[in-house]
């Protein structure tokens, strides 16, 4: 409980300054990877997006979904998601863990959960509620900096480190296929947004 007050407390610690380390270091990812999940929502769909952190995806996809449920465990992001959101009345905000969803099953066509896998002690326990959330015919889309691609990004994760991150693990584009792969997901396709620090984002039908 210590460890888990610790961690909510450094992202809201760091929430003012997400967005503005994020895009001077890194813009064209982190703006190309909203654009990029947005274009795999369709206008019909009821979404949930986890770990939604300063609502850089959030802002895209309000823009093409019926409704957007989007959550985070440290209400320093959520404040600011919801400003960055408070022109779309499709969206709500809420204060939730991605490992113990409060919502039954099969609710949502489209489940998001962006930059957060490889800071989880857990990550099977995300990828469990994000299935059982998600109708059959539906998507998770789980987006992931593979920082281990290019060496400046190696460097960031060192500096985003000695500030208090916790990566429990860190990915290239094979790597991360892996760890897929060796959670039983077979049924990924992959989309890659290359920058300074590249995002790979994986796609996970839900076989009806």
């Amino acid at each position: 409980m210590a460890k888990e007050r610790h961690w909510i407390m450094f992202w809201d610690m760091v929430s003012p300054l997400y967005d503005l380390f994020e895009n001077i270091y890194n813009s064209k990812v982190y703006t190309g990877t909203g654009k990029k999940v947005a274009e795999l929502i369709e206008p019909s769909d009821e979404v949930l997006e986890c770990a939604c952190g300063t609502g850089a995806i959030s802002i895209f996809i309000a823009q093409k979904c019926k409704r957007l449920v989007a959550t985070d465990f440290a209400t320093g992001m959520l404040k600011k998601a919801a400003k960055k959101c408070r022109n779309y009345s499709n969206t709500t905000f809420k204060k939730a863990d991605i490992t113990n969803i409060k919502c039954k099953g099969g609710c949502f066509d489209k489940a998001v959960a962006g930059n957060v896998i490889h800071l989880l002690s857990e990550p099977e326990k995300a990828l469990h509620e994000l299935w059982r959330v998600v109708k059959p015919g539906g998507k998770i889309i789980i987006p992931t900096y593979i920082n281990m691609s290019k060496g400046t990004g190696t460097a960031a994760v060192k500096f985003i480190t000695l500030l208090g991150a916790d990566f429990k693990r860190q990915f290239d584009l094979d790597s991360y296929k892996k760890f897929f792969a060796d959670k039983g997901y077979s049924d990924v396709e992959y989309h890659v947004i290359d920058g300074r620090m590249p995002c790979a984002i994986a796609v996970i039908t839900k076989k009806s």
